[in-house]
């Protein structure tokens, strides 16, 4: 079953490609996104807010979101960890 990941304003991710999650403003990373622009590989799903967390996904694709690299990750967890059923309690 294919997971989707919420990164904000109705986006989602598939789980299953993303290789890291991390914040824009080390040097690297803007050079990816720059590399990553100059070969139409960038996909910007900010709706037009200030890009916090870079997501690096399979094949060399960016994705630039408006959350942050915390919020990810536990939204990541929260799809992982598995969800028990209430149970109804006997009187």
């Amino acid at each position: 079953m294919t997971e989707l990941l919420a990164v904000g304003h109705e986006n989602y991710l598939v789980l299953d490609r993303v290789i890291a999650v991390a914040p824009p403003g080390a040097a690297p990373l803007r050079r990816a996104i720059q590399s990553a622009k100059e070969r139409d590989r960038v996909i910007d799903l900010t709706s037009g807010r200030r890009t916090k967390a870079v997501v690096v996904l399979e094949d060399g694709w960016v994705a630039l979101v408006a959350i942050t690299p915390e919020t990810i990750a536990s939204r990541t967890h929260a799809l992982r960890i598995p969800r028990v059923a209430p149970t109804a309690s006997t009187p």
